[in-house]
């Protein structure tokens, strides 16, 4: 089953209904029980870190995600500020993440670029996931950015000012810097990619 985390920093509702635009079944998944049966969690992220990490913890969620995706391999898709808060630390706010992931998040430099960036913007790939990838553009909102410790977690890159890392995969994990629910054809063929690992939900 796919499950779709939804919490109050989060983006729930336009990703459900990307998912079942694919033609899915999902359900919101609002506590620690929700995820048990899950095949596909997604985490979408609007807003801070901060928030999004006082809201997992506020739903008792933390233990049990990491539970399912670090333990039993459930496949995983973060969005957005769900890239960011797989890694160590965010600058924003000064946060403590998951650590799913070795690295760091870090704003932009406002001196070279106008945060938040807003609108669209290409992604390269840079390697090759189970599904189907394709240089795109896709739909950004983001004033910080995640620098993975390993190379080999990223997945894909973007252009704003620096070079940045738009995407990222290790494993059974997944995510997106960019909104693949608010991407068009092109966001909705990834996640029909992602959501169709393992013969899908």
């Amino acid at each position: 089953m796919i499950k779709i985390i939804d919490y109050k920093a989060g983006n729930a509702p336009s990703v459900m209904h990307a998912v079942t635009r694919l033609g899915y079944e999902a359900e919101y998944a609002r506590c620690q029980h929700c995820i048990a049966d899950a095949t596909h969690i997604i985490l979408p992220g609007v807003g801070s870190a901060k928030a999004t990490m006082d809201s997992l913890r506020e739903m008792d969620l933390i233990h049990s995600l990491e539970d399912a995706v670090m333990r039993k391999s459930v496949f995983f898709l973060g969005i957005c500020v769900g890239l960011q808060i797989l890694f160590e630390h965010s600058e924003e706010e000064n946060t403590d993440c998951l650590g799913w992931l070795k690295g760091r998040v870090v704003k932009f430099d406002t001196s070279n670029v106008r945060v938040p960036q807003m609108g669209w913007n290409q992604v390269r790939f840079m390697k090759n996931a189970p599904f189907r990838t394709e240089d795109e553009y896709f739909y950004f909102v983001n004033s910080y950015y995640a620098k993975p410790e390993d190379d080999s977690d990223i997945w894909g890159v973007s252009e704003y000012g620096i070079r940045f890392t738009a995407a990222v995969n290790k494993d059974n994990i997944y995510a997106a810097q960019f909104h693949a629910e608010k991407s068009g054809e092109a966001g909705l063929t990834l996640l029909n990619g992602f959501l169709g690992l393992g013969n899908g939900g």
